[in-house]
């Protein structure tokens, strides 16, 4: 019986499938942790170097999903977004009754690929909000995921609260689990909610990277000889792999469209006063201070980006299942809030 159909988690078998820097890292920490958990990749080498690592890994989809489906794990898919519509596709083939969830950074795109196949019912959606610029088994690592934002969705639930079944239920709470086993803070978010805020503080700030990393470039060798932490700083997702950061992006357009034409409004309105009489950037560097000050105390960091310990996030516990347990994660959602699940 697999993991949607029970509703307490206790140590379930995890299939991960995409062994890139989320899904091998993910591996890695439940490994560690001594939960039982397998993966799967396309690429033979990456594979070979799991196993030689002492991890469970196969290069082989249809056995890993049909492993799945006899321990009744849950299945974590963590490959790109263009190869989503093919994984669900061969989860519904080889492993028709597992529980799904995936870590791809656009959720609404995902849910419509989901609910077009029937499999609402069995998939939760999340989104851990940790990385690198690096990518592949050999960027992953243990600890990434610790004190990060963790997304899990709950449209399900939310589209008819009393409707909802307790296999799904489990699956939530199982979810939930996964991503607090390898100290990760759960937030819960609806897949539209989700994506217009990442557009925002993840998707844009890739786009503005690679602008920045294009300016910077066309200033000849002595500005690159000159870049220092600034430039590097604010370039750093510009060398994440392109077709994953079009992945992202070019899926979410609309929300990031819409977090683009306000920076581009910023940024006409700071050329405007630059070019004026005072040649002045007050009042966009003023702006920008205060909301980097809001953004260090919600993420728990010291002036100068050092950590406080964990984050400010506000906090409500959350008996899945529970009346109004629904309503608790629309309050969360609004808060920014993580919840502890009990």
């Amino acid at each position: 019986m697999c993991a949607m159909l029970v509703g307490v988690m206790s140590m379930r078998p995890v299939c991960v499938i995409g062994l890139g820097l989320i899904g091998g890292s993910l591996l890695r920490d439940l490994h560690a942790k001594g939960w039982p958990v397998f993966g799967f990749n396309r690429s033979p080498s990456a594979v070979k170097q799991a196993c030689d690592e002492g991890f469970d890994a196969s290069s082989c989809l249809e056995d890993t999903l049909q492993r799945a489906e006899r321990e009744g794990a849950l299945i974590v898919l963590a490959t790109p977004m263009p190869a989503i519509p093919s994984m669900l596709d061969a989860v519904m083939e080889h492993a028709p009754s597992c529980g799904i969830t995936d870590v791809v950074s656009v959720k609404a795109e995902v849910y419509s690929l989901v609910c077009e196949r029937g499999l609402q019912d069995r998939y939760v959606g999340g989104h851990p909000m940790a990385g690198t610029a690096n990518s592949g088994w050999e960027a992953a690592h243990e600890d990434l995921f610790q004190g990060a934002a963790w997304v899990v969705t709950f449209d399900q639930a939310a589209e008819d609260p009393e409707g909802v079944s307790e296999q799904w239920v489990g699956l939530w709470r199982d979810v939930a689990t996964v991503a607090s086993a390898v100290g990760a803070e759960v937030i819960p978010a609806r897949v539209g909610v989700h994506d217009a805020a990442v557009a925002r503080i993840s998707h844009l700030p890739h786009v503005l990277a690679e602008a920045l990393a294009i300016v910077g470039d066309n200033g000849g060798a002595l500005a690159l000889s000159l870049a220092a932490g600034s430039f590097r700083d604010g370039t750093r997702v510009a060398g994440t792999v392109p077709s994953l950061v079009r992945a992202m992006c070019e899926t979410n357009n609309v929300a990031l469209l819409a977090a683009l034409d306000e920076t581009i409004d910023l940024l006409v309105d700071a050329r405007a006063n630059l070019a004026g009489e005072e040649s002045s950037v007050e009042e966009l560097v003023d702006a920008g201070y205060r909301s980097r000050v809001r953004y260090e105390a919600r993420a728990g960091e010291a002036r100068g980006g050092a950590s406080t310990g964990g984050s400010n996030r506000p906090v409500l516990r959350v008996k899945p299942g529970a009346p109004k347990w629904v309503s608790q994660l629309e309050q969360a959602e609004a808060l920014g809030a993580r919840v502890d699940v009990f």
